[in-house]
C-alpha cells in the first residue's frame, strides 16, 4: 500500500535489467544515466505499442481502444462490456477496469495482515490484492498478456501472432534496437519485450499516478474544500453513514504516502445480474469473480465465489460503468445501491414467477454468505437509508474532488 511519485533508483534499475534479461554482473555495471536512457526506451515504446491497434487480430483494437487516456484508461463509452474479437463482435463478461493508480497494489494474498488503517499488524484482511477484477495476476506484464490473447479483446491466437504483427509494424525496429537485432528470432523473448515495454509505461507516474486531484492538493494545503464537499467526505468516512472510507480508504498512509481510496481487498457486494451481459443469458453460467471462471486457479473454493477486486475511486467521477458487470451508468445509481440494496432492495433485484424477491440473483445459493453485511449494508427492508438524496449530492460532490487534472485546470 506504500506508492512513491517517482520511482526509486533501486526499482527503476530493477525494471530495466529485468527487461533487458542482464545477468547481476551486468546490471551492477550499468550506469544511472544508462538505466535512465534505457527506461525512457521502453517507456516509449510501450505507449506507441499501446495506441497500436495492429496488435489485434482484427487490426482494429488496441489498448487504447477500451483503456481511453481521457477517461483515466478506463471504459470510453457506457456499455456495460466492450466488443472485441477477431471481428470486433465478441462481447466480453467485465467491464473495463481503469489501468490507474495500481503502482502500489499488493501481490494477491489469502491473508493480508498489514492494516495502514487500524495501525494493527496482527488483522487479518482476508484476500487481497492482485490485477484484474480478480486478482488472478500481480504483474503488469502479466495483465498485458490477458488482453492481447482473450478470445474477446485483441484475439490473437497465440504469442507468435503478437511477435509477427510488433515485427512488421512501426515499433518492429525500436524492439530491435532495445532488445537486439535477433530479438525476433526467439518468439518467448520477444513477447516477453513487448509486454515488459507496456509495464514499464504503466509505470509513467505522470500518465498512471499524478496524484493531480483537487483532493491530493486540499491533502498538501494548496486548495479547500468547499462546504459540500467537506460535508461528503465527512459522510465518505462515517462509519454509521457511508463507511465508503472502510474499503476506500481517503487518508495518507502511516508513512505519509497519498491515499489509494481502495484496500485493495476482494469483496463480495451481491450486485444485481446484468442482463445486458450476453453471457448472462445462459442462466447456469455466473461470474464469480475469484472463484472463476476467468481465474481458474481458486476454482470450487466456495469462500472466494463472488468476490471481486475493490478499484480505486480516483477519478471515479470519469467512469460511465460501475461495478465488475457494469450494472450502472451514473455515479449517483453506484452510491444509491450501497444504500438500498438491503433497505429497498425491490429496486434492485428482480421478482420469480411467484412474486418472490430474488435477492442476490448473481450469486448461487451456496455462495450467498459471502456477501458483504457492514454499513451502509444491514439495514432492514423499509428502514431508511443510511445516506439521505442530499447526503448523496454531498459523497458525489466529494468524489468528484478525486479528479486527477485540477491544479492544471
Amino acid at each position: 500500500m506504500h506508492s512513491s511519485m517517482l520511482p526509486t533508483w533501486r526499482a527503476l534499475s530493477l525494471v530495466v535489467c529485468g527487461c533487458l534479461g542482464l545477468a547481476n554482473a551486468d546490471a551492477q555495471a550499468l550506469t544511472r544515466a544508462e538505466a535512465y536512457a534505457r527506461a525512457a526506451q521502453l517507456e516509449a515504446l510501450g505507449r506507441a505499442l499501446f495506441a497500436d491497434p495492429s496488435l489485434s487480430a482484427s487490426g482494429r483494437m488496441a489498448c487504447t481502444t477500451c483503456h481511453d487516456p481521457q477517461r483515466a484508461f478506463g471504459p470510453p463509452n457506457a456499455l456495460a462490456v466492450q466488443l472485441g474479437g477477431k471481428d470486433m463482435r465478441a462481447p466480453g463478461i467485465r467491464a473495463v477496469p481503469s489501468l490507474k493508480y495500481l503502482q502500489a497494489v499488493p501481490q494477491f494474498t489469502a491473508h493480508y495482515y498489514e492494516s495502514d488503517e487500524e495501525g494493527d499488524d496482527s488483522i487479518d484482511n482476508g484476500p487481497t490484492g492482485g490485477l484484474t477484477w480478480d486478482g488472478r495476476v500481480d504483474r503488469d506484464r502479466d495483465q498485458a498478456r490477458i488482453p492481447l490473447l482473450s478470445p474477446f479483446e485483441m484475439a490473437n491466437d497465440g504469442p507468435a501472432a503478437v511477435v509477427a504483427a510488433v515485427r512488421d509494424g512501426r515499433s518492429g525496429g525500436d524492439v530491435r534496437r532495445i532488445f537486439g537485432a535477433d530479438v525476433f528470432d526467439d518468439t518467448a523473448r520477444a513477447f516477453a519485450g513487448i509486454v515488459e515495454a507496456l509495464e514499464v509505461f504503466q509505470q509513467d507516474f505522470r500518465e498512471f499516478y499524478p496524484y493531480s486531484s483537487k483532493y491530493d492538493a486540499y491533502l498538501a494545503g494548496r486548495a479547500a474544500l468547499t462546504g459540500q464537499e467537506a460535508r461528503g467526505l465527512q459522510l465518505f468516512d462515517d462509519p454509521l453513514k457511508g463507511n465508503c472510507g472502510n474499503c476506500h480508504r481517503s487518508h495518507r498512509g502511516k508513512d505519509g504516502t497519498p491515499p489509494q481510496f481502495t484496500d485493495y481487498g476482494l469483496i463480495a457486494i451481491g450486485v444485481p445480474r446484468n442482463r445486458a451481459i450476453a453471457a448472462n443469458a445462459d442462466l447456469s453460467f455466473f461470474d464469480l469473480g475469484a472463484c472463476g471462471p476467468l481465474r481458474t486457479d481458486l476454482a470450487g473454493r466456495g469462500e472466494y465465489c463472488g468476490r471481486f477486486v475493490t478499484p480505486t475511486l480516483r477519478n471515479v467521477a470519469l467512469r460511465q460503468t460501475f461495478f465488475h458487470n457494469g450494472l450502472v451508468h451514473t455515479l449517483r445509481q453506484a452510491v444509491e445501491f450501497y444504500v438500498q440494496r438491503d433497505t429497498d432492495p425491490a429496486q434492485w433485484y428482480p421478482r420469480d414467477g411467484a412474486g418472490r424477491l430474488q435477492k442476490f440473483d448473481d450469486l448461487p445459493e451456496p455462495y450467498r454468505g459471502n456477501v458483504n453485511m457492514e454499513p451502509p449494508f444491514g439495514g432492514r427492508p423499509g428502514a431508511p437509508p443510511a445516506l439521505s438524496s442530499s447526503d448523496i449530492d454531498d459523497v458525489i460532490a466529494f468524489l468528484n474532488t478525486l479528479t486527477d487534472g485540477y491544479e492544471a485546470r
